[in-house]
């Protein structure tokens, strides 16, 4: 048994610019991803401007573990960006889905505490009305428009 089930890509029906705003959409997953997990302090100082002179164990910990996450998820993003196409809408859609409530508790809720905001809150926000675009050009069908103009 293959690692890989065979690609269905050709069965993809939408945009293929959504495809590849999925691709790029997995670096800024795996990137930051890696951001928290390899450096000293998970970047919660350096860039998200957390105070860690109470319990840096635990917030770099944390920081961590959500890098260690966020690698993995970021190359399964790719590879459904890349090969299997026909997932593309459905991954489109959790992953707005995961990017709005972060916002909306980075913005409103839990983490808009304070005035300073790591770039992570600006780019959920951003990604939230992007990929509400890339998402509906996923769904249609490029065959069909097509057919429609020749």
């Amino acid at each position: 048994m293959a690692l890989l089930p065979p690609s269905t890509n050709a069965a993809y029906r939408g945009s293929i610019l959504a495809a590849w705003f999925l691709a790029l959409s997995s670096v800024t997953t795996i990137v930051p991803g890696m951001i928290h997990y390899f450096l000293p302090d998970g970047g919660a100082g350096v860039i998200g401007g957390v105070d860690l002179s109470t319990r840096a164990d635990t917030i770099i910990a944390i920081f961590a573990w959500y890098g260690a996450m966020q690698i993995p998820f970021g190359i399964l993003i790719l590879i459904i960006a890349m090969r299997y196409r026909t997932l593309v809408p459905l991954v489109l859609l959790l992953t707005i889905l995961m990017q709005a409530l972060g916002a909306y508790s980075a913005w409103f809720w839990k983490g808009s505490r304070g005035d300073h905001h790591p770039p992570e809150h600006y780019g959920s926000a951003v990604f939230v009305v992007l990929g509400t675009v890339f998402f509906l050009l996923s769904l249609r069908d490029r065959r069909a428009q097509q057919e429609l103009t020749t």
